[in-house]
């Protein structure tokens, strides 16, 4: 039997031996074949067709094996050897959920060799990421910045801690993966653009827009705080026409309120903030309402707090006053989600009286299906009313309202009208029950909270309830 019959039966296993080495070497270094390796082995498939049909062709074969191998080592060896590229994230540490945050990435060739280049960056699941990667030539010594963008869909603390980098060889038949530990951290924090848009409305006295109601106040503020420039909705009553003269400038008195509240939250994190409305839970509405609930506050000269809590204590943020308590609470927050236990008001109760001694309005957000928790609630809301005003957030749920507005002749759906309208009239039961006792209530859906929970406090300072 001559020696290269092998080779004419099994030509394929005779070209894996040869490129063994090379792909041990390859695998090493995270060196994988490309698309445009099948054309040389297209070409050697054929080859070996026509060695099967006619010997004759097999030291053509030889020959064609050997400078195929020949041209993948000599493109394999441009990729062997020490990876001298350089690179650098820039991204703010701050970022808002649904809001496109900006990344820029340095890349360096140290090299003495052009580099073409595909960058990808890391991205967490709770991003998207555009565009998703960057193509480019360095040259030796020359410095690139690749620019994308991310969108968190989730509030949270998040690490970013490589880049990917995909390098191709000179010939284009290889390519090798480098991952490059690169560290960053970004807080995502709830959107407030709500709060930019209260301050524009509230300047131009079209808070309205926002649902917000115009309050009566009892009596007057007529503490004089300050003079300022006449703005085109200002009351001409207010016009200090001395100073309008001294200055040759229209110029208005503005006041301010001589009351000074104190506002503390109560944010439930159990599991009955766990549903969900259109991808955010209960928990995300109730912290977007407090917020905004606190921005307005602090704007009025209030000192404003939070405890959250479920089957422990969280976070707890003292009462203060000034524009640094609203980076406070939005820090206390932003990282927290809704846990599955069930929540422990007495222990919540027991730390707030602890902490809080002097009169406030006392806000829980909550929701609850069941008696146990809503007898709680109750009780605990009903015993501050000596020391504190209790106000209750209430949470809708869409699913509950939905089946109960929408029967059916089928006897399971209308079996599930029936039960969820039963949980509703006791649901009713109980807010009764809660004003009776003295508790303020607010009772909205959760992307609705925002604007009644306002109206609720204002209305509370226009009357001097505390």
């Amino acid at each position: 039997m001559p020696s290269h019959h092998w080779i004419t039966d099994y030509p394929v296993v005779f070209l894996g031996l040869l490129l063994l080495p090379v792909a041990v070497v390859a695998w090493s270094w995270r060196i994988f074949p490309t698309g445009r390796v099948i054309w040389p082995l297209a070409a050697t498939a054929a080859m070996s067709f026509l060695v099967a049909l006619e010997i004759g062709f097999l030291p053509v074969l030889i020959v064609l094996d050997s400078a195929i191998l020949a041209l993948l080592i000599f493109d394999l060896s441009s990729m062997i050897g020490r990876s001298q590229i350089i690179v650098e994230r820039q991204v703010q540490r701050v970022a808002s959920v649904g809001v496109h945050h900006p990344v820029t990435l340095h890349i360096e060739n140290h090299s003495k060799r052009t580099l073409r280049l595909e960058v990808r960056d890391d991205c967490p699941n709770e991003f998207s990421m555009t565009p998703q990667s960057h193509s480019f030539l360095l040259h030796p010594g020359q410095r690139a910045e690749a620019m994308h963008k991310l969108r968190a869909t989730k509030r949270g603390s998040f690490q970013l801690d490589f880049v990917d980098l995909r390098r191709v060889s000179r010939l284009g038949f290889w390519c090798r993966y480098i991952r490059k530990p690169v560290q960053s951290t970004i807080h995502v924090y709830p959107d407030m653009q709500q709060m930019s848009k209260y301050s524009l409305l509230a300047r131009t006295n079209r808070l309205s827009l926002m649902g917000v109601r115009r309050t009566r106040k009892v009596g007057q503020d007529n503490n004089f705080e300050r003079l300022r420039d006449y703005m085109l909705d200002d009351n001409y009553r207010h016009i200090d026409w001395r100073s309008t003269a001294r200055r040759q400038k229209l110029t208005v008195k503005q006041f301010q309120t001589d009351q000074r509240q104190r506002v503390i939250f109560l944010l439930d994190c159990g599991r009955m903030m766990t549903n969900q409305y259109q991808k955010l839970s209960l928990l995300d509405y109730a912290l977007n309402s407090v917020l905004m609930l606190s921005y307005v506050a602090l704007k009025q000269g209030d000192s404003v707090g939070l405890l959250s809590f479920s089957d422990e204590i969280h976070e707890f943020v003292p009462l203060r006053s000034g524009p640094s308590q609203m980076n406070r609470l939005l820090h206390a927050g932003f990282n927290r989600f809704p846990k599955v236990s069930q929540s422990r008001f007495d222990q919540a109760f027991l730390y707030l009286s602890t902490r809080c001694r002097r009169r406030s309005l006392v806000v829980l957000v909550t929701n609850f299906v069941d008696e146990l928790s809503a007898s709680q609630v109750a009780s605990y809301m009903s015993n501050l009313g000596g020391q504190h005003l209790p106000l209750v957030a209430l949470l809708r749920d869409h699913r509950l309202f939905d089946a109960a507005d929408h029967p059916h002749a089928e006897d399971e759906v209308l079996y599930r009208s029936a039960a969820a309208a039963q949980i509703l009239t006791w649901r009713h039961d109980v807010l009764r029950r809660l004003s009776r006792a003295g508790v303020l209530t607010v009772d909205a859906f959760p992307e609705d909270l925002t604007s009644p929970l306002i109206n609720r406090y204002l209305e509370v300072k226009a009357k001097h309830l505390l």
